[in-house]
This record gives structure tokens, sequence and C-alpha cells, in this order.
């Protein structure tokens, strides 16, 4: 493991190396023989039996709790004092390739079959599908098992399978033509209006302001 870094803007990012390399997912020695240069790309995520267990442990020793595991995960790269952030449970999935000498495989898929066989936890509910009925069907399949995932997901992402179709593609400013994220519906939550207050502006408009029985969301 030589750096690790945010995406920030898609050219800058922030350098994070002392961060990541607490984080027991990702090795820092590959173990098979990979090219020269050789960037991976991936989500560094918190799942949620090691938030439940942190925040446990906080409220035990009168420690701060973490509101929720995706942002607890970003604030926890992002830390200055490294030892903040390997007390933390972090865990990371590969999902492809950035700046490489030579590729792995013709496929994504491929690619990410490559990427395990080095030594990188991606994700195993991966699959591959063929027109829109099959997307759709991994879409719902998915959905129906997201309550049982380790981690939280908002939805999937399909990508274009082979590498050289993606090319040919190409982007739309940053975003691939190659890639599309199908998000599921917001989480919501049911809660009591109390009252509602009326505030007199400074123009003397009037504008209804709702008191509700705070709910937690997310």
């Amino acid at each position: 493991l030589v750096k690790a870094a945010t995406r920030g803007d898609g050219q800058v990012g922030e350098d994070v190396t002392a961060n990541v390399a607490h984080i027991g997912d990702i090795p820092q020695t590959l173990g098979g023989c990979a090219p020269e240069l050789f960037e991976v790309r991936g989500e560094v995520f918190m799942p949620r039996a090691g938030f439940h267990a942190y925040n446990k442990r906080m409220r035990e020793t009168g420690g701060k709790e973490l509101v929720n595991p995706r942002n607890a995960a970003a604030g926890s790269i992002r830390q200055l004092d490294p030892k903040m952030a390997a007390s933390r449970p972090l865990a990371f999935y590969a999902y492809g390739l950035g700046e490489h000498a030579m590729p792995l495989a013709d496929t994504h898929s491929g690619t990410l079959q490559a990427l395990a066989a080095l030594g990188l936890p991606i994700y195993p509910g991966v699959g591959t599908a063929i027109g829109a009925d099959a997307l759709l069907a991994y879409f719902a399949q998915t959905g129906s098992a997201r309550a049982g995932l380790a981690f939280d997901i908002d939805g999937v992402v399909y990508k274009v399978n082979r590498l050289d179709w993606q090319r040919e593609l190409g982007f739309v400013s940053r975003a691939p033509r190659w890639a599309i994220a199908h998000k599921y519906p917001a989480e919501e939550a049911l809660t009591t209006l109390i009252a509602i207050d009326l505030q007199v502006g400074r123009t003397g408009s009037i504008t209804p302001v709702a008191r509700l029985v705070p709910v937690f969301v997310g």
C-alpha cells in the first residue's frame, strides 16, 4: 500500500493513507502479481454490527456516540488522528480500477474477480445480467435482502460489463455513460404534528412553521 486518497472533486482529494492503513480489510501487500501502476477504487463503510457495538461501548464509557454508519465512515477516514480512525470498525469493498498499467480482464466482472484473487475484498452479491428485466429482477432481489445486509445501501449500480464498450461510451462531464445508479425509495417515518406557529417576517409576510415530535430517519 503506497497511498490512499479520498476522491475529492475527481481530480484532487485528501491523503488519508495513515487512517486507511488501519482498516483490516485492506491488505498492505497484494497476494499476486499486479501491474506496477495499480490504483484500486472502492468504498470504505461501517458495518451495522460494528456501528452498534461501537455506540454501546461509547454509552458505557461516557464517550460520544455516532449518528449513522455512513457519516461515521466518511468522518473516520478524514480524522487527523490515525488512532481515532483505528478505533472505529471500518470495512472496505473494491469496486474497480483507476489508473493502471495494464487491464486485469476484458470485463468489469472479470476485473472484480481478479481484484479478489489479489486479496482485495469485493461485495459477494455482485452479479451480471442481460436485459432490463434481469436488471430489475436483481434490483428487486437486492431490495428484498436489504434489511438483512451487514451494511446500509440506498440503491444498486448497473455497469456495462465489457470494458471496450465502456471506453467507447465514455463520459458526460464527470459522469460515465456506462454506469447508472438505481435508488430505492427514501426512508420515511411517521411523526405527530404538535402545533403550527405563525412567524412574521420583516416584510410582514406570515410563514407557518410546524412543530413536530422528533423522529429518527437515517
